[in-house]
Formats: structure tokens, C-alpha cells, sequence
């Protein structure tokens, strides 16, 4: 279920110093996260997680996670620029994108990046951009449905990324030719899945094809990455990933496909390394009573888009009132001019008054980093709960004066003050 380590009371002393909405990350809560990931995959001598930047671009939170051994798993230059300059470089950055400016591949190709090529025509325009390395990455799509039992998990066949298998084939002695000695295979085929077997079968997966294509191409077998695609309990009802019993049955497909041992695992966590840890703080400042029971917020999808852009479940308390009987039902929404800016949808949820304290869980990945500005709506500020149980604020909330900073204002600029 939702993570409720945090209580009203913290919550409460944060409102006091900063003004809703903000979002609230839990530093103990990340480095424990990312400890266990370390131990769960401890057993392989090569393994890294390479912290997927888009999900929490922040970098107060890059440098937790960098003091934690992790890597980064960048996809543009400007997460590029960042993670530079917080002293990761070479093997600690994995560089993934798709349809991305020629510029960014030499941009990654000076950092010492590895490279994760997305496209069977990436491989001239990286040999034209700073150079075709000793060790590439290629991403595999399969095409199809993904299945896990009889359910499908995901469908790789509509989906915009990779090389398909015979593109790989085609693709990898092209590599050889220009300069590489070793590849390494990546694929994400699955979001947000809360089932233990994923990982596994998408290790057999690729550790299959990283030992046919050795054989085939004379390229040495260098790595598979896993990326993504292990979710978080969103729901009341659901149940959290068992990263250990994971990091286990990965252990089983990779002895029984490379006994010798020498292969890497990598992945790209996002969500599941820094979602639980989040929360979206925000007070109630509207009650309408129409054809539905209304709660505005001093938030909106400005400040967390995946319930409007997705239809997400995120679970709402409000502070002071978890023991309270859920027996009003709301719409929770934002002060956008669009009907999908909600929050929650026919929720039943304890009564809300106007001014009391609301909290939004889950908001650690894909939150703040989501955000926009749509109807002049200012994105907000970013706190850090301290391992000592005081507060950092690591972003400030913007300003009208950032809303205008892109534009030629003159002659009105002076008329706004700025």
C-alpha cells in the first residue's frame, strides 16, 4: 500500500514553514530504497543501477543517490549537464534517447557515457558524433505483446523505441566493423508492474539474445540492462515488489544462462527508488456542492500531471483525520481550465474543510519533473524531509518573474514589475 512512514505531524511542521503546495521527499526513505536495491543484486560483481534522472531531476537528490553508488540513466543533453556537473561522468552515466539532437551523442561520447543507441540509423550518426566506443548499448524491442501468464504486461509492437532483432543482427557487425569490441542489450517492455516475475523473464530475454548475438557477431557479451518498469502500490490494496525475492530469481536465469558469471546487470530505476518517498502537501481552499461534492485545491496538474495525463491512482489523507470514517464521497480537483484537472474522482474520503491540510502520496517520481505551465499555474517548491528530521528546500517555487524570464516583454515588462 501507500507509504504512510511519514506522519500528519511532519507533514504539518512543513506547511508551517513553507507554503503549500510543495512537494516532500524523505531522504531516509531514498537511501534505504536504494540500499536495498544494492543488496538485492549484490550477488553480481558487475552490477549497477543507473537512477533514471527524469523521474526526480533534482540535485539535491542526484547527490543522495550518488553518495549511494548509484549511476544515472540520462536522456537529454540538459540531464546530461546536470549529472556533469554533480561529478558523474565515464561508467556512472548511461546516456538512452530516442530522436535526439545530433550534438547530444558527442555530448555524452565527451563525458565517457555508454551509450544506449535506440535505432539501427543511430550507429552512423554516433560514428559522426563523437565516435563508435569499445563498449555500445543497443535497445531490443521484440515486437508483440509482452506476456506475463496470460496477461499482457505490455505491448513492445506499439511502442517507439528499439531495434528489432533482425535490425540487431544487421546492426551489431556494423558496430564491429567501425570499433566495438563489446555490446550490451537493454529493453523495457513493462511500466509500472507490481509482479515479481517481470525482471526474470525479461533477463532471460535479453541474456538469450546477448549470447546468440556474441556468437553470431564475434562481439564480446558485455552487460544487459533491465532499465525500468518495477512499479510501487499505488492502491490501499496493492502490494509492494519484492525487490529481494527479484534480485533472487534474476540470480537463477543468469547462472543458468552464464555459470561463468562475467556479465553485468544493469537497470534504470525510477519510480520504484524515490515514488513512495514523495508526498504532494497541499491545503483544501474550495467546496462546491453542484451535481457531484467538490474539494479545490491549492494544487493542480500543474504540480503533479499523471492523474489528469493518466487517469493515476494516487491515495489522499488528510492531516489529523486518518482514523476518521471515509464517509463523503469527493472529486478532488485543481484550478485549471480542464475538466481532467482532478486529483481524485468520486473518492471516498473523510469530510474536508475548507484550510485543512491534504496529502497526496506517491509523488516521488514523475511528480514534480511532470510539471508545466498551463493557465500562467507556477510549478511549486521541493523540500527535503532531512535523515535528521529537519527541512532543506531544494527548489523554490516559481515566480511570475521565472514565468516571464523567456519572453521579449519590452515594452510591458516595466508595467509588470519586472
Amino acid at each position: 500500500m501507500p507509504n504512510f512512514a511519514v506522519s500528519d505531524e511532519v507533514f504539518e511542521r512543513a506547511a508551517a514553514l513553507f507554503p503549500t503546495p510543495f512537494h516532500l521527499y524523505s531522504e531516509h526513505g531514498i537511501r534505504q530504497r536504494a540500499r536495498r536495491l544494492k543488496q538485492a543484486f549484490s550477488w553480481c560483481n558487475n552490477y549497477q543501477e543507473y537512477f533514471a534522472v527524469k523521474a526526480l531531476p533534482n540535485p539535491s537528490i542526484l547527490r543522495i543517490l550518488k553518495e549511494e553508488g548509484c549511476g544515472v540513466d540520462c536522456s537529454s543533453e540538459t540531464e546530461l549537464m546536470l549529472s556533469e556537473v554533480l561529478g558523474f561522468s565515464g561508467d556512472d552515466i548511461m546516456f538512452s534517447a530516442n530522436a535526439m539532437p545530433n550534438e547530444e551523442f558527442s555530448h555524452a561520447r565527451r563525458l565517457g557515457a555508454t551509450v544506449n543507441l535506440d535505432d539501427i540509423t543511430h550507429i552512423d550518426i554516433l560514428a559522426q558524433n563523437g565516435g563508435i566506443p569499445e563498449t555500445v548499448c543497443c535497445r531490443y524491442n521484440p515486437g508483440g505483446d509482452f506476456r506475463i501468464g496470460t496477461f499482457v504486461m505490455g505491448n513492445p509492437g506499439e511502442a517507439k523505441y528499439g531495434f528489432t532483432y533482425d535490425q540487431l543482427r544487421e546492426g551489431l557487425p556494423r558496430l564491429r566493423d567501425l570499433g566495438a569490441k563489446r555490446f550490451g542489450l537493454h529493453a523495457f517492455l513493462s511500466s509500472n508492474t507490481l509482479d515479481d516475475a517481470y525482471y526474470p523473464i525479461l533477463a532471460r530475454i535479453l541474456l538469450t539474445c546477448l549470447k546468440d548475438l556474441s556468437k553470431e557477431t564475434g562481439l564480446e557479451p558485455a552487460f544487459i540492462n533491465l532499465s525500468g518498469g518495477i512499479g510501487i502500490p499505488y492502491r490501499p490494496e496493492d502490494h509492494a515488489p519484492d525487490i529481494e525475492k527479484i534480485g533472487q530469481e534474476v540470480q537463477k536465469v543468469y547462472a543458468e544462462l552464464f555459470p561463468e558469471g562475467g556479465i553485468g546487470i544493469k537497470t534504470e530505476l525510477g519510480r520504484w527508488m524515490t515514488g513512495p518517498e514523495g508526498w504532494l502537501v497541499t491545503h483544501a481552499t474550495h467546496h462546491k456542492d453542484t451535481y457531484r461534492h467538490y474539494i479545490g485545491l491549492d494544487a493542480c496538474a500543474a504540480n503533479l500531471m499523471r492523474p489528469a495525463m493518466y487517469g493515476a491512482y494516487h491515495h489522499i489523507t488528510v492531516c489529523g483525520k486518518r482514523d476518521l470514517p471515509c464517509d463523503h464521497v469527493y472529486d478532488v480537483t485543481g484550478s485549471l481550465c480542464e475538466n481532467n484537472d482532478k486529483f481524485a474522482i468520486e473518492r471516498s474520503l473523510p469530510e474536508i474543510r475548507d484550510g485543512d491540510l491534504v496529502v497526496i502520496h506517491d509523488t516521488g517520481a514523475h511528480g514534480y519533473s511532470m510539471g508545466y505551465n498551463y493557465n500562467g499555474r507556477l510549478r511549486s517548491a521541493e523540500v527535503l524531509l532531512r535523515e535528521q528530521g529537519d527541512f532543506q528546500l531544494i527548489r523554490r517555487a516559481e515566480t511570475p518573474k521565472d514565468y516571464f524570464a523567456t519572453l521579449d516583454l519590452d515594452p510591458c515588462a516595466a508595467s509588470l514589475g519586472l
